[in-house]
């Protein structure tokens, strides 16, 4: 019996834990890229990264996957209708 192309379809196994993974790693990601960031550009110091050019261009790389990571994490929860 097919179903409905509306219909309500049950929750795949193990897709609640998916999106709680990819909102972790999402927001691990973020804040190393922020962190990253700010050592590149000389605001934090304490470390061979501070004032390398080369972290302030990976590190805003890294938290914008971080954010699309926080994203699909999140965009699979609104669902429903």
């Amino acid at each position: 019996m097919r179903q409905a192309a509306g219909a309500l379809r049950p929750p795949r196994e193990g897709a609640g834990m998916r999106q709680i993974v990819l909102v972790v790693v999402g927001v691990a990601a973020a804040v190393a890229g922020l962190v990253w960031t700010l050592q590149g550009l000389g605001y934090l110091g304490g470390s061979f990264m501070t004032g390398a050019t080369v972290w302030a261009v990976i590190g805003p790389l890294v938290a914008l996957a971080g954010l699309v990571l926080i994203t699909l994490g999140l965009r699979g929860r609104r669902r429903v209708r």
